[in-house]
This record gives structure tokens, sequence and C-alpha cells, in this order.
């Protein structure tokens, strides 16, 4: 008996000195290793004429930018912009091995090859294309649409190639997801079919950037060209589609009748784009055909930026051209019209078939994405406004929830985690979004947080369960009996929490909080605090 219970303790003391050197040590993890990709002449030159544009905006305000930030805070940076998350503190020790060379550029690609990534992005790009609300339940399934998007962001298929399916597929919302585009608009208490006025108004914006649905009622009284007409002339495009016991399909030569302000009867509407129409095809499959082929059409520069604008605001927090969904129709660079950058980024996109991954690889690797928020000199509210030093924004709810849940792991929760995690944290997340609330479709607004908001934070459930003692799901309580030291607790915690490591004087202030504690549930007691802190301090509830 003796010596089972020596070969027990033996066994327990060597696994709990392989989980603190796996917390303090970095982890030998080749499993999670992604390949390199390897970058072409072409796309230096493609992040050279971005960063050129920005220190020629720069020079013309005479603005000094601020240095390069620290890799750990891009590293957050990215992370937040392409999978919602802070990252594991697994993660961070991945990162931290790689060579200072190419540390940021394998991380990136890291991402881009998570399925966190798809999943984020596609919820992201979602409330441009079919809102934030359920909709009608019978013909539109939301999750299914969103699962549909993710797979193809993770497959890279071309943007253009996407954007055509959603405008022009046909079938069931449930064997065809893109058609769930078309099927949210449909009115259940009315007519039962697409609402081709809101798919116009969808289609302009998230397509786009332009909000040519402000002419639906009345011709543009601002001094614009833009007519009533020009937006029932593009809503004409979708009056084929009609849903019937097979899904969405298209009769042809079904017309489409308004009546104008100010008419005195309704007349049919043809089908016309209000810009670009050389790139027209005059015939030649349904209209929703010719439309997304127009829409798509490479030199319909609109479309290009509409994404390009989109997509460096999910990535930074904070779009070129405000807002995100109206972008001048005509301009350039040159002209003033355009933000610096903008022009470079859409014509690498066009160039390189609509890439989306090339697309935040290249943003990531510009000089403007990886500056400092905080610089040795005075930052104003036009360094900001330039992009001479980073901008802070809030986070998006759904990057605080999943921030709490893997600040709490020190594993990587995504996609490989067992299914119990993942369900648990599935009904966490739902759960805290409801109490939280959502922006909805005002995706970047910079409204201040609230006050049930904060005490959410400082008081709700979540929080309380993710740093109070459990060793099993918690971070704090692992760190705090596995920790060789004060120090090196402290300087984990901050890991996991905020994506860096303290300062001297935080150290040595949390340093002197634990100090001469000697029972263990006391000094689990000090590091839940410490997590609790660190998680509703402002740094954490912002990027920069």
């Amino acid at each position: 008996m003796w010596l089972k219970n020596i070969a027990f303790i033996t066994l327990a003391t060597i696994t709990l000195a392989s989980l603190a050197n796996w917390l303090l040590m970095p982890p030998r993890v080749q499993a999670l290793e992604q390949p390199v990709v390897a970058r072409t002449n072409d796309f230096d030159l493609a992040r050279q004429a971005v960063d050129r544009q920005f220190q020629q905006t720069w020079d013309e305000h005479d603005l000094q930018p601020a240095s390069q930030a620290d890799d750990l805070v891009i590293a957050r940076r990215l992370s937040l912009g392409i999978v919602g998350t802070i990252p594991s503190l697994e993660e961070i020790r991945l990162l931290e091995q790689r060579p200072d060379v190419d540390r940021l550029q394998w991380w990136v690609d890291y991402l881009l090859n998570d399925r966190r990534y798809g999943d984020y992005m596609a919820e992201r790009l979602s409330r441009a294309y079919v809102g934030t609300e359920n909709g009608p339940f019978l013909i539109f399934r939301k999750r299914r649409f969103v699962t549909w998007l993710s797979d193809q962001l993770m497959a890279n298929r071309p943007y253009d190639m996407l954007t055509r399916d959603l405008i022009s597929e046909t079938g069931l919302w449930t064997d065809h997801p893109a058609v769930n585009f078309v099927t949210a608009t449909v009115d259940q208490d009315g007519t039962k079919e697409p609402d081709v006025a809101r798919l116009a108004g969808r289609l302009t914006r998230a397509f786009l950037a332009t909000r040519i649905d402000c002419v639906q009622c009345h011709d543009d009284n601002l001094g614009g060209d833009l007519k009533q007409s020009d937006f029932h002339e593009l809503a004409s495009f979708f009056r084929e589609a009609q849903n019937s016991f097979v899904g969405i399909t298209d009769k042809k030569g079904r017309p489409y009748d308004f009546k104008y302000l100010y008419a005195d009867e309704e007349v049919t509407v043809p089908a016309q784009v209000p810009f670009n129409r050389d790139l027209l095809e005059e015939s030649g499959g349904t209209l929703r055909q010719r439309l997304a082929n127009w829409v798509t059409h490479p030199e319909n520069k609109p479309f290009a930026r509409a994404i390009v604008n989109r997509v460096w605001a999910i990535v930074t927090g904070r779009p070129l051209v405000e807002p995100v969904d109206d972008i001048p129709l005509e301009g350039s660079f040159e002209k003033g019209t355009l933000p610096a950058g903008m022009e470079p980024l859409v014509n690498d996109f066009i160039d390189h078939d609509f890439d989306l991954k090339r697309l935040i690889r290249l943003i990531a690797s510009t000089e403007v994405f990886q500056l400092d928020s905080r610089a040795d000199h005075e930052i104003t509210a036009q360094h900001e406004k330039l992009w001479a030093s980073y901008p802070v924004s809030r986070l998006r709810p759904e990057q605080v929830i999943g921030s709490i849940n893997q600040a709490s792991s020190l594993h990587t929760l995504n996609a490989e985690s067992h299914v119990l995690t993942r369900l648990i944290t599935f009904g966490e997340t739902n759960d805290f979004l409801k109490r939280y609330g959502d922006a909805g479709e005002d995706e970047f607004s910079l409204d201040a947080g609230t006050i049930p908001q904060r005490l959410l934070m400082m008081n709700g459930n979540l929080v309380n369960e993710r740093t109070k003692e459990n060793f099993i799901r918690n971070s704090a309580t692992k760190i705090s009996q596995l920790a060789p030291d004060d120090a090196s607790g402290i300087e984990t915690a901050f890991l996991c929490v905020l994506t860096r490591r303290p300062t001297e004087q935080e150290s040595e202030h949390f340093q002197a909080k634990l100090k001469n504690e000697e029972l263990r549930t006391r000094r689990t007691q000090d590091f839940e605090d410490i997590f609790w802190a660190l998680m509703n301090c402002t740094e954490f509830a912002w990027n920069h």
C-alpha cells in the first residue's frame, strides 16, 4: 500500500511540475504551426504605395507620426480584428518563439487559417448583408447563412464570386444558403414575396457603399444628382425574384410598377443602374445575374471600395471613410475626396482577383496599422483622424465576451476545444450579449459605454465565474497554485488578460499586495482579485 501512495505522490508532483513549467516557458507545440505565406514583390510595392500616401498626408498637415507599437500590442490588435478575441497565453508563447523578422507575418497567417476567422468575419459581414434580426424563420435561416459565409471565407473564395451568389442565387434557403440575402426581406404578413426596395437598399449600402436608398421617396434635394427614379430602376432588377415551393426562383417578364412622388398614376419601372451604365450587360441571364455582374465588375470601383473600407474598419475598429457605407462615387486621393491608403488597397484587391485574405495581410503589414496609439509628443484628434497614431476604439460586445473567456483559459479557445467547452461558451456568450447590449447594424458607433455595461462587468455572473476559484476552468486559480513565485504569476496574469507584461511599477504594486501571504487559499483569492481588476480596467475594454 505504501508503495502505491509513494507512486501516486510522485506522479502528482511530476504532473504539477510539468504544468508549472508549461505555464512559465514557451510550449513546443508544432500542431498549431501554420505555413508562412511567401510575399511577392508586388505585395511590397502595394504596401509601400499605401505607406507613401499616409506619409504625404502627415507631411501636408505637419503631423509627426507615433513610433511603431510593441509586437504584443500589434498581435492583440490583429487577434481582435481577425478572430474577435485577445490571444491566449498559449498563442503568446508560440508567437514569441518566432524570429523577429517574420513574427507578425506568421501571426496573421496563423489567424487567417483558424476557423475563428471565418466565423467572426462572417458574423460581422452578415450584419451588412441581412441585418441582425432572425427574420421570417420559415424562409430565412440566419445561422445557416452565417455558417455558409464562414465556409466561403475560410476557403478564401474570391469576393466577387461570393457576392454574385448573394445577389443572383436561386433555390431553397437551407440547400442554397446564399438566397437568404433575398429571403431576409420577405414580409410574411404581406405579399410573402421579396421586398425589391429593401433589396436595393441593402445592395447599395453593403456592396457599393452608396446611400442611394436616401432617394427612395424623393429626389436628392441637397445638391446631389440622384433621382427617385435611380433607386427604383435599380430595385427593378429584383422584380423577377419570387418565393415558391422550390425556394427563390426568377419569373421572367414579371413587372415592377411604382407611383413616383407627385405622379398621377403608377408606371412600369425598367431595370437600370444609376452609374457606370457602360459596364451593364445588355442581355444574357436573369435580371439579377446581370445586376450581379455589373456590381462586381472590376471597373466598377465602388464595389471594391465598399469592402476595402469595411474590412479596414473590422480589422482596425474604424473605417477609412465614415460612415462605412457612404463613400463618394467619384473621387480620388489627389482630389481629396478619398483618404490616404484607399486607392492602393482597392487597386491591389482588384488586381489580385478580390482576395480577402491578401487584403487583410496587406492592411496588417502597413506602417499605419503598426503605429502606437501613444507617443512621446502630443497626440491630438487630428493624429487619430489622419491615422498618424493608432486610433483607440471600444471593443464590440462579441470581442468583450470573447476576451473574457479567453483570458480565463491558458489554452486557446477555438474549434479544437472540447465540445463541452464550446457548448458552455456558446450559451454564456448569448446570455452575456443579451445583457450587455449590441449596437446592431451600427457597426462602428463611437458611443461611450453605458452604466449597465460597466455594472455587468463589475458585478455580473460571467466575470465572477471566470475569476473565482476553479482549477479546471479559471486561469487565476491555476496561476496562483502553479506559479513558483509572485513575480512570474503576476506577469502571466497580465499576459492572459492584457496581452502584455506588467511595468516595473505595476509588478511592484501587486507583489506588495501578495507579500507575506502564507496560506494557499488566500493566495488564490489574491490572484482572483488581480484578474478581476485587470478585466475591469479601461485598457481591457479598448482596442489600442
